[in-house]
């Protein structure tokens, strides 16, 4: 009989990696936030700010960002880099 030799566990990715990916889904939830709130309590009353920049451009784009982010930081390869 052979003699089962235990195997080393190995993560995925480097401790570089699962930083990235941190950092994506911190920007990604900082998106989420900046789209929130501009509602009106009264529903018969309408409220402009749902409309403005912040909601409408910065924010999407934060969340797009931070979705960049976190693919780069699953395709990212330290070990080809050495």
């Amino acid at each position: 009989m052979k003699e089962e030799q235990p195997q080393k566990q190995e993560f995925l990715f480097e401790k570089v990696n699962y930083t990235i990916l941190l950092i994506g889904i911190a920007v990604i939830i900082l998106g989420f936030v900046l789209m929130s709130g501009g509602g009106s309590d009264d529903p018969k009353v309408f409220n402009e700010s749902v409309f403005d920049f912040r909601r409408i451009r910065l924010a999407p784009t934060t969340v797009l960002i931070g979705f960049g982010i976190t693919i780069y930081s699953i395709l990212k390869n330290p070990k080809k880099a050495e």
